[in-house]
């Protein structure tokens, strides 16, 4: 025992005979700074390891990728190349589940640009976010902190071990839906098409998919059949559902499970729904009362057909962007009164843009609860947290300035009115799909400008946020997750 000797300094920790180096104190100094010391790290790690760059990696990819099928010849019905402009445009289009279009689907694309831009609506409309989170998955097995929270930010939950099951949801339900709405507009289409089965099929699958993802792309040469209630009113229950958003949908599909009643489901849904409703509603009011005595939009029209198109006036612009065919003959206030409604959007985590209703709906209650002199903002019996007010009113107002300057930006490179210009990027950032003629194939600048709306309007302004800032050690407290999903 004499001959032994005890060096306990750190630096014979691989010949010590015992473990009394592990407690020197050395030992702790060099551990603590290494700590502090800032580690390197490659741009791949730092991609992979930030949950708001790596959606807009994820994106970016998807969108160089379908621009380049686009302009293939194969995507053309002529043989020729798109020009790069407009296969950007619409490859951010259909991404981005807008739907806005400067050529014709049908007549423009091939069979295999058709297929291109149908499989673009399904991974935009399914979500940057969703998809991202998948490839995550499957890549390491497992998301990391900064990821899982993220997602459940957008999904709607609050524990990260809810997250695959989550997503199995969501592309659970996202495929249901779209069978469903396939199989309710087969009859309709088959009765249009006089029995042509491939043709009806097609068409089947690709509203099926555009309605439910909200993106305004039809594949035939005469637009959407809104004449006809049999196609018409599966596609508008579709948009509808798709506008709702994954935490809705989820939180829905589970109080139906367990048989809990409306006044248990949780406070986003009931904000959600409260607001959607209320808009439809408010909608549809002023479309009857603004437009009722339209010549050139109800010309000859009955009771049931004003009724239809009325309906569909004022689901429609929200976000999918269907039957164009009514826009050139509104109003100019409707056409105001749309821009408002397109630039609110539809639900968080959904296939809509805009501020989202749940955006809109706490900035009405903060606007509430100060003229009324109140500190809490409360509703349905519960408070709202003040991250949240903040985060809504900061959102609200950065896509207000945001939407402005572009809108200005568009009239100055193509001298639109100030109702046009803001109609359209409206359109463009609340991805509604609708265009008053700003979008054009002759107007590449114009289309920049609304391409990068609806490219902000995909991904939200809460990821662009996270995406600018700086990585913090304690992600769990800069990624916080709120009973209301807001922007």
């Amino acid at each position: 025992m004499a001959k032994l000797a005890f060096d306990e300094s750190s630096s014979n920790k691989e010949t010590s005979r015992g473990y009394a180096w592990w407690f020197s104190g050395d030992t702790f100094e060099q551990a603590a700074a290494a700590d502090r010391k800032p580690r390197r790290r490659d741009l791949l790690t730092n991609l992979v390891s930030h949950p708001g760059r790596l959606t807009i990696l994820y994106l970016v990819t998807l969108i160089v990728i379908a621009t380049f099928l686009l302009q293939s010849p194969l995507s053309t019905q002529s043989g020729l190349s798109t020009s790069g402009i407009v296969a950007f445009f619409t490859a951010v289009s259909a991404l981005s589940t807008c739907g806005i279009q400067v050529v014709n689907t049908a007549t423009h694309w091939s069979t295999f640009g058709q297929g291109v831009i149908l499989l673009s609506v399904q991974m935009g409309g399914l979500g940057v976010m969703t998809f991202a989170s998948i490839v995550g998955l499957a890549a390491n097995r497992h998301l990391k902190a900064s990821q899982r929270l993220l997602t459940a930010n957008e999904l709607g939950t609050n524990k990260l071990s809810e997250i695959k099951g989550v997503l199995r949801v969501v592309l659970g339900t996202t495929f249901i839906i779209e069978a469903i709405t396939f199989i309710a507009l087969f009859p309709g289409l088959w009765r249009i098409n006089k029995g042509d089965l491939m043709h009806t099929s097609w068409q089947a699958l690709f509203f099926a998919v555009a309605s439910y993802n909200n993106a305004g792309f039809t594949p035939d040469i005469a637009g959407l059949h809104v004449d006809s209630w049999a196609v018409g009113l599966p596609i508008l229950f579709s948009a509808f559902c798709g506008t709702l958003g994954f935490p809705v949908i989820l939180n829905l599909v589970r109080s139906a499970k367990q048989h809990r009643p409306p006044r248990r489901w949780s406070l986003h849904t009931k904000i959600t729904l409260a607001t959607t409703f209320s808009l439809l509603a408010l909608s549809l009011i002023w479309f009857l009362a603004v437009e009722w005595n339209n010549p050139q939009l109800f010309h000859n029209a009955d009771a049931s057909s004003r009724l239809r198109i009325a309906l569909t006036a004022a689901v429609m612009p929200r976000t999918s962007g269907f039957d164009p065919s009514v826009i050139p003959f509104v109003s100019e206030p409707t056409k105001v009164f749309m821009s408002a409604i397109m630039f609110i959007g539809g639900g968080s985590a959904s296939t809509a843009g805009g501020i989202r209703v749940t955006t809109f709906a706490v900035v009405l209650l903060v606007c509430r609860s100060a003229f009324t002199g109140k500190q809490d903002v409360n509703v349905f019996h519960k408070r709202i947290a003040a991250q949240t007010r903040m985060t809504a009113v900061s959102v609200a107002a950065a896509c207000l300035a945001l939407v402005y300057v572009i809108s200005l930006s568009i009239m100055l490179v193509t001298g639109a009115t100030f109702s046009a210009a803001l109609f359209d990027t409206c359109s463009a950032f609340g991805l509604g799909g609708y265009s008053v003629g700003v979008a054009q194939a002759g107007n590449p600048a114009a289309l920049t400008l609304l391409a990068a709306a609806m490219i902000i309007g995909r991904l939200g302004p809460m990821t662009i946020a996270y995406a600018i800032s700086r990585p913090q050690h304690s992600e769990a407290v800069r990624y916080p997750v709120e009973p209301v999903v807001v922007g």
